[in-house]
């Protein structure tokens, strides 16, 4: 065996805190990089889901005899001859599948756009057109799909959080407060809409199943079909090298349990991808909320009481909760403290996680709010905030890691240019354009999850590391490998980072802002210690000297601490008297979001949550048809988002803030830019027209409904 010697040299400077561009950029630019629908197989064959046209019911009859006798077609799946799965089969970690993935078990239709059979061919365009020519008879039953506050049936639901939680007296705290805001604020059912669309490859090979996927955690997606289809995770193998977008919306869906089934039942490649319009339906989507938000502060503007409560949608399938009530715990301490998340139940399709599940919505209604009590207390925006700053958990009673809402407010308020806003609203006035300023604060968890990394010294010198991470174009590829090259004291460019492969071991998804900062860790410990053992002066075989890293233990023994990172949204407006137009004219978010790995995809992260903001403050909304239960305008035609047009001056910086108790002091920068940006345009809104909108979208037509109460010109 030949074997040779290396050590690891220490790098000219430091790579974590540095701009760097992606290590992939090359590949990404010029085509080299392939996603999920475009990896080749040979024999592959392409499945076209067909989704049902009521909103409840159940199926009387499938005709496919046509659709099979068309050329290229090879079978058509459906409740009548699928493979079977089971949803209640409980896997290693004492969980089941989730029910919404159990395709062609039953006749009974859920909802409109529930999938009711697949249609495999040679080609796609061979079997797109045999599913149009499908025959599908229904027993159609009536629906429900009307979301109000007034919906009779609402319930408490656990989450990642407890439904309820309460202090003290609300009624005598408000009784007692001279100030009180007490308003319903509301928000639209919203959708993720990466730009890759959803895409799976199934095959089996040599006994195991192996699925090309794009997703946001290969280890998930292989122990969810691992459960559904009964078999030891070990024989299902999930890749998923390039992610062109998930924001919560790529976990385990139907596309992927199509595809295994339909290679299942040919033995051969089965491609499923969805359409736009299909991921309307299939995906997820953010749960349109209703919030009650009540205050009460004394006369120096420190809250007495706070009462958030929240009610969205599950579906009659599987329940999901939005916890937009949940950023209250986190954000304000009062007396009495009390916070509620509650759902519905309708003939939809399942909710799921939408970047900054929870906090987006939530912190549009409270933050709102809170500018509304500011304005009642004649107390400026950000001192009241900053005079309602907790010193503990609000509801937890835990001591913060970090807290440094401050500090964002005092650098953002610098750098927008705060002092110098008149308070007063509508009179800032350029000809037509009404002018307004607004501000609020941002949160969100700073978590990590047990994670394992692979650490290889190669005889060449380089070194690789495996690790089951998912980059989603967030550039944690890119992060890795700076944070596996400071570890290991060698330049990056002697470090190749691997990732999106089940077979890497378990790992965290890219979720809940945690990923990076899980994946560091576990990087960082497995190059730690193989640098410890390349200093001393072990010969590398050819094989290479390889160490596994495993972060259970360590994240386990973290004290239990309120976590979070923090940021301040600032933003200025522009109101068209004569049209309602609403344009945002300049965006500064200052964040405290621990330490920032790569600057560069840092502020493009950050500032692509704030364009969010502005999407869901001025255009986001998802409307559906209460007679037929399906969306209308289910496209990017229909369904608004902030484009180029609309993206004016957006600016993201950070205050220092390492993480104390983090390897490497990372917090997590996913989704703190989008909490917050729309209750910061709400509250410009409002500055410039003297009109509050307490409902989402900010349109045209309801500004001008609303009128303004600025002195006309």
């Amino acid at each position: 065996m030949s074997t040779a010697t290396t050590r690891a040299t220490p790098a000219p400077a430091g790579s974590v805190g540095t701009a760097r561009t992606r290590v992939e950029g090359r590949d990404k630019v010029t085509g080299a990089a392939r996603y999920a629908g475009e990896v080749p197989f040979a024999d592959l064959a392409h499945g076209w889901l067909v989704l049902s046209t009521v909103a409840r019911g159940r199926i009387l009859s499938i005709d496919s005899g046509a659709a099979l006798a068309l050329p290229g077609v090879l079978t058509v799946l459906h409740h009548g001859n699928a493979p079977r799965v089971d949803v209640d089969f409980v896997g290693l970690l004492g969980t089941r599948p989730d029910p919404t993935c159990a395709l062609f078990q039953h006749d009974r239709v859920p909802h409109m756009g529930w999938p009711v059979a697949l249609v495999v061919a040679e080609t796609s365009e061979q079997a797109r057109e045999a599913a149009e020519t499908l025959v599908v008879q229904y027993e159609k039953e009536d629906h429900d799909v009307a979301f109000s506050a007034a919906h009779p049936d609402a319930y408490a639901m656990d989450g990642v959080m407890p439904a309820v939680t309460g202090k003290g007296d609300l009624d005598a705290e408000i009784a007692a407060s001279a100030t009180v805001v007490d308003a319903e604020y509301t928000t639209p059912e919203e959708h993720h809409n990466p730009m890759e669309p959803h895409a799976a490859t199934a095959r089996w090979d040599d006994g195991r199943l192996e699925v090309v996927d794009s997703n946001q955690g290969a280890g998930w997606v292989q122990g969810e079909l691992a459960k559904l289809f009964q078999m030891d995770p070990s024989a299902v193998r999930v890749r998923s090298e390039h992610v062109g977008g998930g924001f919560g919306s790529k976990g385990v869906r139907a596309h992927q349990v199509a595809a295994v089934m339909a290679a299942t039942a040919l033995q051969r490649p089965v491609r499923v991808v969805l359409t736009r319009r299909q991921m309307f339906t299939l995906i997820g989507y953010r749960s349109p909320t209703v919030q009650q938000v009540r205050l009460g502060a004394d006369a120096d503007g420190r809250l007495r009481a706070l009462e958030h409560r929240s009610l969205s949608v599950t579906s009659t399938v599987h329940e999901f909760v939005e916890p937009a009530a949940g950023v209250a715990r986190a954000m304000y301490d009062a007396d009495a403290h009390h916070t509620a998340n509650r759902v519905v139940r309708l003939d939809v399709p399942t909710p799921t996680w939408m970047r900054a599940p929870g906090e987006a919505p939530g912190s549009f209604a409270l933050e709102s709010a809170l500018d509304e009590l500011a304005e009642g207390c004649g107390i400026d925006p950000v001192e009241l905030r900053l005079r309602n700053e907790p010193d503990r958990g609000p509801v937890s009673g835990l001591p913060f890691a970090s807290h440094n809402l401050r500090a964002c407010f005092q650098e953002g308020a610098r750098r927008f240019g705060w002092a110098e806003r008149d308070p007063r609203p509508g009179l800032r006035r350029e000809g037509r354009w009404l002018l307004g300023t607004g501000t609020a604060a941002a949160s969100f968890p700073a978590g990590a999850a047990p994670s394992t990394a692979v650490a290889t010294a190669e005889p060449d010198g380089s070194f690789t590391v495996r690790i089951a991470a998912a980059d989603i174009g967030t550039g944690a590829r890119t992060a890795l490998t700076q944070v596996a090259a400071d570890a290991l004291a060698v330049p990056p460019d002697r470090v190749r980072v691997r990732i999106g492969d089940s077979d890497f071991g378990p790992a965290m998804i890219a979720g809940g802002s945690m990923g990076t900062r899980s994946w560091a860790w576990a990087v960082t410990a497995a190059a730690e210690e193989l640098r410890e053992r390349l200093a001393l002066g072990s010969d590398i075989p050819a094989e290479g000297i390889t160490v596994r890293s495993d972060t259970s233990a360590a994240v386990g023994a973290l004290a239990r601490k309120e976590r979070h990172a923090y940021g301040a949204q600032f933003a200025e407006v522009a109101v068209d008297v004569t049209t309602g137009e609403v344009r945002v004219r300049r965006m500064l978010g200052v964040f405290a979001a621990g330490r920032i790995v790569n600057p560069l995809t840092a502020r493009s992260q950050l500032t692509g949550g704030m364009i969010w903001g502005i999407s869901m403050a001025l255009h986001e909304e998802s409307v559906r048809d209460p007679a037929t239960g399906g969306h209308v305008g289910a496209d990017l035609a229909g369904y608004h988002v902030a484009t180029h047009a609309d993206v004016p001056l957006v600016e993201a910086d950070w205050v220092d803030d390492p993480d104390p108790d983090d390897p490497v002091g990372i917090k997590g920068i996913g989704e703190i830019g989008i909490v917050g940006a729309a209750a910061a345009i709400a509250n410009a809104v409002w500055h410039a027209t003297g009109v509050r909108h307490r409902h989402l979208p900010i349109r045209p037509d309801r500004v001008l409904a609303a009128g303004t109460g600025a002195p006309r010109a």
